[in-house]
């Protein structure tokens, strides 16, 4: 495990495991609750593996009652509750904590309603993102969310993190695509907040819980809207010479008032390690591939199509290649979709950088991280959500040598404070988790923190869900500057010390 400073642990909590896991026992099917340790082994981490940490125990209910029995048990006897669903988060968000409970929400995987006349899916947070697609697709509609792990990412954790993909530019990410979730309270109290509609009164609640990062509940119910697939859809599949008249005609491209359905920026060492992979026909001679879909009738699509080839040309793009038909868009799309795996033929270990900066700085961004790269004697490979500026690095290394993973940690760290200076944020859509934590201070002052903080405590006001994620170490925020303690009192009263 590399070193990662997490909230100290209750002892007395370790030492009544065999209470704890007799009375959660009681409170759902005994055979859900997880507590040997060979049991609890596949849970000690998420997709940033990295990181593990052996929970207390694991817990899979199955219903909403369920849930709320066991988060209102917790909060009376001060047990802490980490939420899971299916372990596919990049920012170690679902780390789990030695004196706490891993609730999984993974038997909670039926869709529940699907609405086409009000254009709606009502699912369980367990259920895949692709699944919701694939129950509604028969009738020519789909969830347009598509992160990369869509295949195997749960909708709960979609709303947790506010996951995006290739197709949030046109669409969005999460939080343009939930209308209503249900949510279990640490107190065990049940809430509906939203609906089918997609007004709702009072606050923006729904916009306070997607990207929340289990921090504030549990979502035990999420209606999603789904979408009708567009009469034509096209992608453009372009080659350039270098990174700068690349990322020059992507913000051009959107500059011009062209609003793609997708744009994907792939560079050099990803385009050839794709293309091994997944077969693509991607050009192998290009510094910087260009994927652009376009959809919408087949007029439009046909206009649009043109406009982005002159503005590609303009720009010395390499080569353009249209897809004729929709088995061959796919294939485009094929590569990017298997950007992750295929890297795992370049290296033993690849760290999934996540940033987002303004889309006329993602030439600068890419030359950045190319300095960067050299500096810390690390490959990296790139892939970017162009048209939202959301970046991912994936940088290379070898998780057995140590001082590979010292420098890993700081390169990306140093590309996160780089999406910063250049006017952006660091996370898109991966969430903040432990793995960006320390850097929230490049982002906010004492004052914005300490809303956030209050917010959650008036949510939790014990702080036993999900602690030790997204809030950054008083100490170390103290070295950067950004948190000053005068006479023994400091501005972050209620953010635990580690």
């Amino acid at each position: 495990m590399s070193e990662i400073a997490l909230p100290k642990i209750d002892r007395s909590i370790v030492s009544n495991k065999s209470q704890i896991v007799k009375k959660l026992s009681s409170l759902t099917n005994p055979e859900n609750v997880l507590s040997e340790a060979d049991e609890l082994r596949p849970y000690e981490t998420d997709a940033l593996s990295v990181y593990t940490q052996t929970p207390l125990a694991v817990v899979l209910p199955e219903n909403t009652r369920e849930v709320s029995e066991i988060l209102k048990y917790c909060n009376e006897e001060n047990i802490k509750v980490v939420p899971r669903g299916a372990g596919t988060g990049l920012s170690g968000g679902a780390l789990p904590l030695q004196d706490a409970i891993l609730l999984g929400l993974g038997k909670f995987n039926k869709i529940l309603e699907i609405d086409y006349e009000n254009k709606c899916v009502i699912t369980q947070p367990g259920v895949t993102n692709l699944g919701i697609t694939h129950a509604v697709e028969h009738k020519g509609f789909y969830y347009a969310p598509d992160p990369s792990s869509q295949l195997a990412c749960s909708i709960g954790g979609n709303v947790a993190e506010n996951s995006g993909g290739v197709h949030s530019l046109k669409y969005g990410t999460t939080t343009n695509n939930i209308l209503g979730v249900e949510m279990v309270m640490m107190d065990g109290t049940i809430c509906k907040i939203g609906g089918k509609s997609f007004d709702q009164e009072g606050y923006d609640l729904m916009g306070l819980i997607c990207g929340s990062e289990g921090l504030l509940g549990v979502v035990t119910e999420v209606t999603v809207k789904i979408l009708k697939k567009p009469e034509v859809v096209k992608a453009a599949l372009i080659g350039f010479p270098s990174i700068k008249e690349g990322g020059d005609a992507a913000s051009e491209i959107i500059s011009s008032g062209i609003v793609p359905a997708g744009m994907e920026i792939m560079d050099k060492a990803l385009i050839e390690a794709t293309d091994n992979f997944s077969k693509a026909g991607y050009p192998r001679d290009a510094e910087l591939l260009l994927i652009v879909e376009l959809d919408g009738t087949e007029s439009e699509v046909n206009e649009l199509i043109k406009k982005v080839e002159i503005i590609c040309k303009k720009n010395n793009c390499s080569s353009l290649k249209l897809s004729k038909n929709e088995k061959e868009r796919l294939s485009f799309w094929a590569g990017r979709k298997a950007a992750f795996p295929a890297c795992g033929a370049m290296a033993p270990d690849y760290y999934c950088m996540d940033g987002s900066i303004p889309r006329g700085k993602l030439a600068e961004a890419l030359l950045e991280i190319k300095k960067l790269s050299e500096k810390y004697n690390l490959p990296v490979a790139n892939c970017f959500h162009a048209g939202d500026g959301n970046l991912h690095p994936l940088i290379m290394f070898d998780g057995n040598d140590k001082e590979q993973l010292r420098k890993t940690e700081e390169f990306g760290s140093e590309i996160l404070k780089t999406c910063v200076r250049l006017g952006g944020v660091i996370t898109g859509e991966h969430g903040v988790g432990i793995e960006k934590r320390e850097l929230m201070c490049e982002m906010f002052n004492d004052d914005d923190i300490q809303q956030q903080l209050d917010i959650k405590k008036s949510l939790d006001e014990k702080n036993l869900l999900n602690p030790g994620k997204v809030y950054p170490i008083l100490r170390k925020c103290a070295e950067e500057g950004r948190v000053h303690v005068h006479k023994s009192k400091d501005k972050f009263p209620d953010l635990p010390r580690f």
